[in-house]
């Protein structure tokens, strides 16, 4: 069942105290969603909560990679209602390096949050939504870096791909119960994310540094941008939901021509490694 529109919908997002997901949100708000809202920082959430006004019907700071933390909220949201019509997995960190510069640490918060911090989400929240038989919507927001094998973006690729292939497998097994799903693969994007990504190996005060991301702000989209995007893609059942051009483009490059694809990719990793700092 495609949901048309989300006035009165139940509709919960994660990572909604920024970036994206505050304002998908707001988005979601204006057409009247009834909202479930999450993110790991308490005062940034409630300023989103404040923000939004009285669309929310619940709120609460917890860490999507604790399993036991999302258990208790799911269980508090059933207890009031049977299902959700719509769980949207927004939260996400970032840390880029080359394997030699990334550390455990790395990995471990990659694959914890950004990969199964959603499973944790929907393990909770998708069940009921099939036993409610009403249908709805999934939207795991997952990156360029999960359909292009961007310089320096193992660890964080790991887990956007990881993400990208269970919402494959979702798509068409939730297909019966009248459940879409959306996969969305933003590029640059202006968020806080921009200036606190950390980058293993990288002096992030060297001068061509900070042009690099002088030229990746130039290009990125605003957080507004992408939740207009995500809700045409659930109104519309999208899978792929893009929220610029390049993106499409270069996926669509990826599949057609691939000797010329990996020989841009290759140049464009050589061309990174020049940033790094030297090993002692």
């Amino acid at each position: 069942m495609t949901i048309t529109n989300l006035r009165g919908k139940k509709t919960f997002i994660t990572g909604a105290g920024s970036g994206i997901g505050r304002a998908t949100a707001l988005a979601a708000a204006r057409e009247g969603a009834e909202l479930y809202l999450t993110d790991i920082d308490e005062a940034s959430l409630k300023d989103t909560v404040a923000a939004v006004g009285g669309a929310v019907a619940s709120s609460k700071a917890f860490d999507v990679s604790d399993f036991d933390a999302v258990t208790a909220y799911a269980t508090e949201v059933h207890e009031k209602v049977d299902s959700l019509d719509i769980v949207m997995n927004v939260a996400g960190v970032a840390a880029w390096g080359t394997i030699e510069n990334l550390e455990h640490r790395h990995w471990k918060k990659m694959v914890d949050v950004n990969l199964m911090g959603p499973i944790h989400v929907m393990e909770n929240f998708v069940p009921p939504m099939v036993k409610a038989g009403r249908g709805g919507h999934l939207v795991n927001v997952s990156s360029a870096a999960g359909l292009i094998p961007l310089p320096w973006h193992a660890a964080y690729s790991a887990s956007k791909y990881g993400l990208r292939g269970a919402s494959e497998v979702l798509r068409y097994d939730l297909k019966r119960h009248g459940i879409g799903v959306s996969l969305v693969v933003p590029g640059g994007v202006k968020t806080g994310l921009v200036d606190t990504v950390e980058i293993a190996g990288v002096d992030r005060e060297d001068p061509r540094v900070k042009k690099l991301q002088r030229r990746f702000e130039q290009r990125a989209v605003s957080p507004e941008k992408v939740a207009d995007a995500i809700l045409t893609g659930i109104r519309k059942n999208r899978y792929l939901v893009y929220s610029s051009g390049d993106i499409r483009f270069g996926y669509w490059w990826a599949r057609k021509f691939a000797p010329p694809y990996e020989f841009v990719m290759q140049k464009a990793n050589d061309q990174f490694s020049k940033l790094l700092r030297p090993r002692s």
